[in-house]
């Protein structure tokens, strides 16, 4: 029987892998800035799996009540990884299973691959980094500006 459930790499092996490689494959220490991303994109996901019939609009609707409730623990600061969690989406997915339990949690991930949602949530976090980058930049341009037009002889 396997001792690794809810891992990533749970279920098919019989232990678990080194310490080694489990210090290796955690990410929390960097991903976490992606957790209300994460969030966003469940909320995303839901919607679809509703619409694709296999969440009712009453179990919709607890869905996304539990993704709020997360949402607001990560920025309350209420919610932060924790030592056994491999990763954000594992942590978020433990999380939302916690709120609203096991068997609607745990649809979550139907129909969900993990790359194509690291490939979304980087997407969503570098265009909200470049929308800041951009504005610190225009009023870095309007300083520079605004200097230049003070000292024309400079």
């Amino acid at each position: 029987m396997a001792t690794n459930e809810g891992s990533l790499w749970g279920g098919r092996f019989s232990s678990g892998p080194s310490p080694e490689l489990v210090r290796l494959s955690k990410s929390t220490h960097f991903d976490w800035r992606l957790a209300l991303y994460d969030i966003a994109g469940s909320r995303a996901h839901a919607r679809a799996l509703a619409k694709a019939g296999l969440l009712t609009d009453s179990e919709l609707l607890d869905m996304l009540s539990g993704l709020d409730r997360v949402a607001a623990a990560i920025e309350s600061g209420a919610l932060v990884a924790q030592e056994s969690d491999e990763d954000v989406h594992g942590a978020l997915e433990n999380a939302l299973i916690a709120d609203v339990g096991p068997e609607l949690g745990g649809r979550i991930r139907a129909g969900r691959s993990r790359n194509d949602q690291i490939a979304t949530l980087t997407r969503m976090y570098l265009r909200d980094a470049a929308r800041a980058l951009s504005v610190e930049l225009t009023r870095l341009i309007d300083a520079l500006v605004a200097q230049a037009e003070a000292h024309p002889t400079a």
